[in-house]
């Protein structure tokens, strides 16, 4: 029997129509509207993305954004000063620092200086502490950790003396999950590249969160039947197209695969180069001449699609619950940090 899908789109909906109604309550009876400060260091595109997502996000539930952004030059002393002005800030209910920081950026140090109050991400040092002992609550938990118990409570996962794997041991989501399982009294394993017959291991999980980055890596005969399957992984998978061909870049001499269409149907896309249907002339990306304007040319595509670190088609032959991807964890990962920026902005004003 196929697997039920966890719909993350639909449960992360109604988180957002909870944050929604929490605004509007918050606003009409003390005047506060819940504030969001992003900080984003370089260029990173996925960073830039993801921000944009989440200031997006806030707009329509009603919490205002508030973006900075520094350039990949910015030093430590920089972004530091930043973070100390957005503290005090007394329109700034929550700060989100988009990881990772550039290489030359103390990461820790940047984390560590967030006021506590203001840690809607949930990695200031106390609150991931607190997460990490009993009897203790913090302020707020990681956002996709947090989404992740959310999907797995809504899809009717008994935590009590259930055994819980989790396959990745990162600050952002395999450890914070980890603790959140304890939290819950599952019984846990955490995985990792030194552990021994990892499939053996997965396959005694009634709860399997999978976030090592890897595409495809959980097969179906690493799960237990009827397990709850929870995907973290967003991996690019390139595959191949009947309709690809090579074309010769005019700038560079070199040649490369792409189609003319618009292949993002069923899966993501990738702008590859141009060409100029009345020329001929072909153009990569990565050697466009200078000056040159892209918008009357016709852009070429290389497929690719989102994939997990579960390989889906097989796993959801046996699971018994199974996010997809996209449209699984991802969502949640937003509206759990909503969820948080509407919490602080209400400890205010309960002050």
């Amino acid at each position: 029997m196929t697997a039920r899908l966890i719909d993350g789109i639909s449960i992360a909906a109604r988180v957002r129509s909870e944050v929604t109604v929490g605004v509007s309550k918050l606003l009409k009876d003390s005047g506060i509207t819940p504030g969001l400060a992003t900080v984003l260091v370089g260029d990173n595109v996925a960073s830039e993305t993801y921000v944009r997502a989440k200031r997006k996000a806030c707009a329509e539930v009603g919490i205002e954004s508030f973006g900075h952004v520094l350039s990949s030059s910015a030093t430590q002393s920089e972004v530091v000063d930043l973070i100390r002005d957005l503290n005090v800030d007394s329109q700034v209910h929550g700060i989100l620092v988009q990881l990772p920081l550039p290489d030359d950026i103390n990461e820790e140090e940047v984390l560590a200086l967030i006021s506590i109050e203001k840690d809607v991400d949930g990695f200031h040092p106390v609150n991931i502490g607190k997460l990490g002992m009993k009897g203790r609550e913090p302020l707020f938990v990681p956002c996709t950790p947090d989404g992740c118990m959310r999907l797995l409570q809504e899809s009717g996962a008994e935590f009590p003396g259930a055994n819980a794997v989790v396959l990745g041991r990162s600050n952002i989501v395999g450890l914070p999950a980890a603790m959140l399982l304890l939290k819950r009294n599952a019984t846990l394993t955490v995985c990792h590249s030194g552990t021994r017959d990892l499939p053996e291991v997965c396959r005694q999980a009634d709860i399997l969160i999978a976030a090592v980055g890897r595409p495809e890596m959980v097969k179906g005969d690493w799960i237990k039947p009827g397990a709850f399957v929870i995907d973290v992984g967003i991996n690019n998978k390139w595959v191949s197209h009947t309709a690809d061909r090579e074309f010769l870049c005019v700038s560079s001499g070199e040649t490369f695969i792409a189609h003319h269409q618009d292949l993002s149907e069923n899966g993501g896309r990738k702008r590859v180069g141009y060409i100029d249907k009345d020329s001929g002339d072909v153009y990569s990306r990565d050697h466009l001449p200078e000056g040159i304007d892209v918008e009357g040319l016709v852009k070429l595509f290389r497929k690719n699609r989102l994939v997990g670190d579960v390989d889906f088609d097989e796993v959801k032959e046996v699971a018994g619950h199974i996010t997809p991807v996209p449209g699984g964890v991802g969502p949640m990962t937003i509206a759990q940090l909503l969820s948080n920026t509407l919490r602080s902005a209400q400890a205010l004003a309960d002050k």
